[in-house]
């Protein structure tokens, strides 16, 4: 053994220590829970002997929970076999268990107490996370601050620069934080760790603030978190947001003395275990995680976290800072221009996240920027021509232009912890309650924003409001501790018995018709009561959905006072044909809401012919207060969570958890669906995030009075285009019989001219024959749609669907730019100097021809694989290098 039995006590006492390094090249790598509170169960050690592993550590934080590992096999290496021993091992031991009459009477009781004894077995695999942020964008302008650098004796000589911090042009549009600097407030006592791609701690600006003791490269399994790729400055930007020094470097940070960790997962494949070590690591002495990565926000994606890692956030949130709970704050996300939305990260709408989206220096809404019903607050980033000033990787090396929601997060877990110097004794609760409290409405026109039943504004574009940093700290210090968590599930309808199992098929459930699907339960007081549930805060919404093409479906829910939460609007993009396999939703639209009532559900889609789609089931989980503190419990993750119907009790033993990713994964970084004018085009306060906003205002919802009704009426907000163009068949049917005459007419003339040309020239011998593909060109096969709008300088319609070239807009095309031109590689410069490099094109190097060349020379969409998630519901393959 790796490690013997007889010193396990002494791994458990050292758990929390360095991590040990991974040979993933010539092991295989597993978590493993084991029960050892069973007493007819086997022993950790002896669970290890029937597997014939060996043990290596405990997972992070997580008690019970152990990393085990196997060497490789020279023949498993070779023929790269699919099939995994030790889980193939544990399979037998469950048959042997399971039956009647065992071979032998010794393996069956054996069999029986190590089946008994494992929770949970998964085999760990490699993926990576995706940083959340901007293209290369134009450094941002001047603008003065001397007032407010001479108060505070601010000799950092970007800081007139840092518009978050002192905004002339728009004043009302800051972090609003000089005033808790006044207080004598700048964050001491506090740590913040950014999971992220690294953080260079020999940067003048961050090197005193840096916190060694709970930092860690889970990439390369190394102590320090040091940013070693070309484009490893992520983690060291953010970082410079929150804590960068007061002194002669770069800018300042909005809680200037402060601490930072770095926890190093960007910038490689990771496995669930890694990652859930990672945001349980120093959870003792970290109170905020700052998290601006995810899912690809490419409007395809719908991806969450796995039972490991909701485990690990959990586990972070019932210990965490002694009791009080770790902070998460998350970046919504940068697809919105790809019309994508943060209800589809599960990372973005977990109840544990601070959600927060951006807004620009004239508090507009950046058209990247994440909408939905999960965005607590926003804060200011990147647009309309201003970007983020911040510490870049180097010794005194600057950034002038950082942005996108990657950058509004680190700049809420400054104010945070700001706040958390005020009142350390803040649970992670309390301050989600104080966003909502102290958030501030702005662009008050914008008609996204709705009234809620509980008299506050609410936008799916703002959240509750920008987050107002005075506003907030002066909340906090007289802030009453709200009490323990308290929850309600409810019982999980199915329409038509609607099923869904362990083999990922569906069955039953109901058809989706033109006008969509309701469904109704009812909230009771009697049910409030039992579960000891005072006050609502979040609602999660899991939904069955067995639908050909995802991205057609909409979800929104109705609460008893008739405010609309739209959970999931539709996305173009999103051709996946696996539907919502129990995909859970949420909102923070009902906060302070009364719930009781009857809750209705509707299910639409675009009425697409041949996608018709089945409506199975639904169930809610309210989260709020509790009525007595002392009743209160902590919840617990379960380990299956999306068959319908729900197991009352989930069955032991799993393999794998719900959903286990079962490849090693390459994310792409953020920057490659992005749009490349992200930090320059101006924003918007004119337009709701989802089309059915003006109707939720103007039009009261109705409800059935069955668990499951089917409405004739059409509702006109969900795509009303689509009942004119049915009661406009008939010149539909005209033009398609005109355009059927001209093509016959077309073809009857190129024919014509065809054969008159072929009667003027005589064929070439046979051993002369040359074809015409090799005329004027070096490439083989069949020329395609886009080389032949190449040859006239057009754009083809297979641009449009190449989702792998970086040349797809045309403007792109005319610049020439290189094919890594979205990669996140900004310019830096030194102090304010001029950027050492800048990821644009070189005219001299690049010209208009060449930039027609890489186009006719990239693939063509036959050769890329459908932009759907694989079977088993995991992001992109990845490749370890």
């Amino acid at each position: 053994m790796l490690v013997p039995y007889v010193l396990l006590l002494a791994l458990r006492l050292a758990a929390a220590a360095i991590p040990t390094k991974r040979f993933y090249d010539t092991h295989n790598y597993y978590v493993l829970d084991h029960d050892p509170t069973n007493p007819t169960g086997a022993s950790l050690n002896d669970v290890i002997l029937a597997l014939d592993v060996e043990l290596v550590e405990q997972v992070g934080e997580l008690q019970d929970h152990w990393i085990v590992r196997q060497k490789k096999s020279s023949y498993s290496l070779a023929s790269r076999d699919i099939s995994d021993p030790v889980l193939s091992t544990f399979e037998a031991l469950k048959r042997e268990a399971a039956s009647p009459m065992g071979t032998r009477a010794e393996d069956s009781h054996l069999a029986r107490r190590v089946v008994s004894s494992v929770n949970y077995l998964s085999l760990q695999t490699l993926r990576r996370r995706v940083k959340r942020a901007p293209p290369p964008v134009t450094p941002a302008t001047d603008t003065s601050a001397v007032g407010v650098a001479t108060r505070f004796h601010i000799q950092d000589p970007l800081f007139p620069k840092q518009w978050h911090l002192v905004n002339e042009e728009f004043p009302q549009h800051t972090m609003n934080i000089t005033g808790v600097w006044e207080m004598g407030l700048t964050g001491k006592g506090v740590i913040s760790s950014l999971v992220d791609d690294g953080l260079d701690y020999t940067s003048e600006d961050l090197s005193t603030n840096f916190d060694a003791a709970d930092s860690y490269d889970f990439n390369d399994h190394e102590m320090l978190p040091t940013p070693k790729n070309f484009d490893d400055h992520h983690g060291t930007r953010c970082a410079g947001q929150i804590a960068a020094e007061k002194n002669t470097v770069c800018g300042i940070g909005i809680a200037y003395e402060s601490k930072v960790a770095g926890v190093r997962i960007l910038s490689g494949p990771i496995t669930d275990a890694d990652e859930a070590a990672a945001l349980n690591y120093g959870f003792q002495n970290v109170s905020i995680y700052s998290c601006s990565w995810g899912p690809p926000d490419n409007g395809q994606s719908m991806e969450g976290p796995n039972y490991l890692i909701q485990k690990a956030v959990v586990n972070g949130i019932n210990h965490g800072r002694g009791g009080k709970g770790s902070i998460f704050v998350f970046a919504s996300g940068n697809g919105a221009a790809h019309g994508d939305q943060c209800n589809f990260d599960g990372y973005t709408n977990s109840i544990y996240s601070v959600t927060v989206s951006a807004v620009d220096y004239k508090g507009l809404h950046p058209y990247y920027s994440e909408p939905c019903a999960a965005n607590m607050i926003v804060a200011y980033s990147s647009g309309s021509g201003h970007q983020i000033v911040t510490t870049d990787k180097g010794k005194n090396v600057c950034s002038n232009s950082h942005g996108g929601t990657s950058a509004a997060a680190p700049n809420a877990v400054g104010v945070f912890a700001l706040a958390l110097e005020a009142r350390p004794d803040l649970t992670w609760r309390d301050v989600q309650h104080l966003c909502v409290e102290t958030a501030v409405v702005i662009s008050k026109d914008d008609p996204d924003w709705e009234v809620t039943a509980s008299g506050r504004k609410y936008s799916y574009k703002y959240g509750y409001g920008v987050l107002d940093g005075y506003r907030y700290v002066k909340a906090a210090q007289d802030w009453k501790l709200v009490k323990p968590q308290a929850w309600v599930q409810t019982k999980t309808i199915q329409l038509n018995n609607g099923t869904f199992g362990t083999d990922r098929n569906y069955s039953g459930g109901e058809l989706i018709p033109p006008a969509g699907l309701e469904s109704k339960m009812t909230i009771t007081r009697e049910l409030l009561e039992q579960n000891n549930f005072e006050k609502l805060e979040h609602i999660n919404v899991r939904v069955w959905i067995d639908h050909p093409l995802r991205g057609a479906v909409e979800v929104e829910i109705i609460s008893p006072h008739g405010v609309k939460s739209i959970l999931g609007g539709a996305r173009p993009a999103d051709s996946n044909g696996d539907g919502y396999p129990g995909w859970m939703f949420m909102s923070v639209k009902h906060w302070g809401e009364d719930p009781i009532g009857d809750w209705t559900l509707k299910v639409k889609d675009q009425n697409t012919p041949g996608t018709n789609g089945t409506f199975l089931g639904w169930n809610m989980i309210l989260w709020g207060s509790s009525i007595d503190p002392a009743q209160a419990t902590k919840w617990e993750v379960p380990i299956v969570t999306d068959v319908l119907p729900p197991a009352e009790i989930p069955v032991r033993p799993i393999i794998g958890g719900a959903p286990t990713p079962t490849t090693t994964k390459q994310h792409p970084k953020p920057t490659a669906n992005l749009p490349g004018d992200h930090g320059d085009a101006t924003g918007e306060n004119t337009k709701p995030a989802f089309t059915t906003v003006l109707q939720d205002v103007t039009q009261p919802s109705t409800t059935s009075t069955e668990p499951a009704t089917i409405t004739g009426s059409p509702d006109l907000g969900w795509f009303s285009d689509m009942s004119s163009l049915v009661t406009g068949q008939k010149w539909f049917f005209v033009a398609l019989g005109a355009v059927s005459l001209f093509g016959i007419g077309v073809g009857i003339f190129f024919w014509r001219q065809r054969v008159a040309n072929a009667s003027k020239y005589t064929p070439l011998a046979d051993n002369n024959g040359v074809s015409m593909t090799a005329l004027g060109t070096a490439m083989s096969g069949p020329r395609t749609t886009r080389e032949l709008y190449d040859a006239f300088g057009e754009v083809s319609d297979d641009d449009d669907d190449d989702e792998t070239t970086a040349l797809r807009q045309p403007a792109a095309r005319s610049l020439g730019f290189h094919s890594g031109f979205l990669d996140d590689d900004e310019p830096s410069t030194a102090a304010g100097l001029t950027p050492k490099y800048r990821d644009e094109p070189d005219k001299s190097h690049h010209s208009e021809s060449e930039a027609t060349l890489k186009v006719s020379e990239a693939v063509t969409t036959a050769d890329i694989p459908s932009p759907t998630e694989s079977g088993d519901g995991s992001w992109e393959h990845a490749s370890r290098e």
